[in-house]
């Protein structure tokens, strides 16, 4: 759906509309498509890993709700956000605003998928890299390999691919991922 959107036009579509996943990629509205059981069954094994080892205080797993923005260019809906409480004041006490972070998060993560594959890593991940989000992962649970890209004190990224054993979420410390479970089949 080839659309031109103005941000504020996107955000009460996305409002008006909250069982459809819009997204918008400078400019172009783009529906966030159904996903493969693969894709949910790693996402979902991801999110119980991320919960049960995060301070319900400091942080919260969002997974296909929140959006980030990189403002006037993009929103995009990643299938998993790791985001500081901290940012949720903005939002208390208001029922008509949308989800929506300008802040770098600690994790973001795209699940690779035949319908999205592509897109994501053209699309999203250099979007992700201009908002200075901490840490992008694309698990790809076909490969079962988490590809990092990990933000550096000078502002670029360090790309690590992963294929079994535990991996350090370097933004959350004391935080791992354990790929064996997570690709167990």
């Amino acid at each position: 759906m080839a659309v031109d959107l103005r941000t504020d036009a996107y955000e009460r579509l996305a409002l008006a509309e909250p069982k459809r996943r819009w997204e918008l990629h400078d400019g172009e509205l783009r529906e966030k498509p159904p996903m493969t059981f693969a894709h949910g069954f790693a996402l979902r094994a991801l999110h119980r890993m991320l919960v049960i080892q995060l301070d319900p205080n400091s942080h919260e797993v969002a997974v296909n709700q929140s959006r980030v923005r990189r403002p006037a260019a993009s929103y995009f809906i990643p299938d998993l956000a790791v985001l500081p409480v901290a940012l949720f004041e903005a939002y208390r006490g208001r029922r008509d605003a949308l989800e929506v972070y300008d802040s770098p998060l600690p994790l973001v993560v795209e699940v690779w998928s035949p319908s999205t594959g592509e897109y994501d890593v053209d699309n999203k991940f250099p979007v992700y890299q201009a908002r200075g989000d901490l840490e992008i992962w694309r698990i790809h649970p076909f490969e079962q390999s988490l590809t990092a890209w990990r933000r550096q004190p000078d502002g670029s990224y360090v790309e690590t691919v992963y294929q079994a054993g535990a991996v350090e979420v370097a933004s959350l410390p004391g935080v791992e991922i354990d790929l064996d479970v997570l690709f167990a089949d």
